[in-house]
């Protein structure tokens, strides 16, 4: 897991073994951003164990500095609510580089009202869970995105 520059720089590569809830069809560049440094930091733990490569950034222009660094990820699972370059800012900034089937936006928030939710599909987030997110939701979403990507890529060899 990758961390802000200022911070000490962790690698894990973990594999779960026999942990179902943890199985996945295929390993996924996740970037995750939170201005709260333990969630931020727990969420990356728990999907670096689950076998994907992680980015952990807590401010929307770290992320931005990220892959503007090279960092392509599939997955981005956003804090909405951040200093400066907030969650949706951050979204609609990521999603206008990539082709729209090319990323899965997640935001992962406490806000849940209707000109909220009506702000992150404008982002362009695919989907929108509730802190604290169940991790299994987040798994299922995941894993649905890893097979995505293994079914175009077969596609593409053929």
């Amino acid at each position: 897991m990758r961390h802000d520059q200022d911070e000490p720089t962790e690698e894990i590569a973990v594999a779960p073994a026999g942990h179902e809830p943890l199985a996945t069809p295929g390993s996924l560049r996740v970037l995750c951003v939170d201005d709260n440094f333990d969630a931020a930091d727990s969420l990356g733990e728990m999907l670096a164990i689950a076998g994907h490569e992680v980015v952990v950034r807590h401010s929307g222009a770290a992320a931005l500095m990220a892959v503007n660094a090279g960092f392509r990820p599939d997955v981005c699972v956003l804090d909405i609510t951040m200093p400066g370059i907030d969650g949706c800012e951050l979204a609609a900034a990521l999603r206008a580089t990539r082709d729209e089937d090319d990323l899965l936006l997640i935001a992962v928030t406490a806000l849940g009202d209707y000109r909220s939710l009506e702000r992150m599909a404008d982002s362009g987030f695919d989907l929108q869970f509730t802190k604290p997110v169940s991790p299994r939701d987040l798994y299922e979403a995941l894993n649905f995105r890893a097979r995505q990507l293994a079914t175009r890529a077969a596609a593409s060899r053929h």
